[in-house]
């Protein structure tokens, strides 16, 4: 689905959508360049765009299948640049990754995008910045990048607010396990670690000036996004750090409660070994037992089951067992 089509000319936008027929012809005069978003299109549909700006069959069937890693690829005078969205769920834990394809060319910017990551906003933005349309098409690219890069930050940020509260169930005295909890964290962290990492290396070659498309003018930028984007990378990194951290501990955490438990069952388990012990005694009915005929014998026994327990219970109390 066509999501929009606008010629760009002198960095402002002409008044009016326009149709897909009119697009190749549109971008060619001086200074003028096409902008057209397709949003999951399907084979016969993107035919037509290959057509009407004269793609290559390769970059086509990236763009219709999108199962590719984030990669730049030059197709004569276009590139082909994938990058994976990505959006964090706080309320579900899950890391939501779509697929961003950019045709690139001096004249037109094809946007195709598969999965969650509008770019309704990044649109709108641009248009306010005249200064940036002026460069053409690598703008555009620029500040598609920079906001994917932001959603990095942002998704970033939640994975660690829950990471934060995973170590507060791991250390609180809360007899809770959140081993579950901390194996989806880590699955979920790992498909973000592979949507991002694979970034840095394209992005580093746009700022380094590889493509000819990128004027020289804004390398600053695209270096910008590199920093950031490094920086997204080395949080992820210390986030699979954490979560490692954070299951090693709740095991060994587990294992501590698990201990107490048994020292805890041990202590009363020899508590009470004294009254059975006592009882089994009495219940043989053997006739010859002198405190059998003596009228303190019933009360001394009690008494003395009672103290041995009480300090039997004592000892246990202050060994920590109980």
């Amino acid at each position: 689905m066509i999501v929009d089509c606008a010629v760009y000319e002198a960095g402002e936008r002409q008044p009016g959508r326009l149709p897909l027929d009119r697009a190749g012809n549109a971008c060619k005069g001086d200074d003028a360049f096409v902008w057209l978003g397709v949003v999951e299109p399907d084979a016969e549909e993107f035919d037509a765009i290959a057509r009407e700006f004269d793609l290559h069959e390769l970059a086509v069937e990236d763009a219709i299948h999108a199962h590719q890693q984030p990669k730049v690829e030059r197709y004569g005078d276009t590139l082909l640049v994938v990058v994976k969205t990505a959006h964090y769920i706080d309320s579900e834990e899950v890391i939501e990754v779509g697929e961003l394809l950019l045709f690139v060319h001096p004249t037109f910017v094809i946007t195709v995008r598969h999965g969650p990551s509008p770019l309704a906003d990044v649109r709108a933005r641009v248009e306010h910045r005249p200064d940036l349309l002026a460069h053409g098409t690598a703008a555009v690219l620029y500040v598609i990048l920079d906001h994917v890069v932001d959603d990095y930050e942002k998704a970033a940020d939640g994975i660690d607010g829950d990471i934060q509260e995973v170590e507060q169930q791991v250390f609180s005295s809360d007899r809770f396990n959140p081993a579950e909890r901390i194996y989806k964290l880590e699955r979920e962290t790992l498909d973000f670690h592979r949507a991002v990492m694979p970034l840095s290396g394209p992005v580093d070659e746009l700022a380094r000036g590889h493509f000819e498309i990128v004027p020289t003018a804004l390398h600053p930028y695209f270096r910008d996004v590199h920093d950031h984007l490094r920086r997204v990378s080395r949080r992820i990194v210390g986030f699979r750090e954490l979560l490692v951290s954070a299951l090693h501990a709740n095991l060994t955490q587990v294992s501590v409660r698990q201990n107490e438990d048994m020292r805890k069952i041990s202590a009363w388990v020899a508590i009470l070994a004294v009254p059975t012990g006592v009882a089994a005694i009495y219940g043989m009915n053997f006739d010859n037992m002198p405190e059998l005929h003596w009228a303190f014998g019933y009360p001394l026994v009690i008494v003395l089951i009672l103290l041995i327990c009480a300090l039997l219970y004592r000892r246990f109390k202050r060994a920590g067992w109980l």
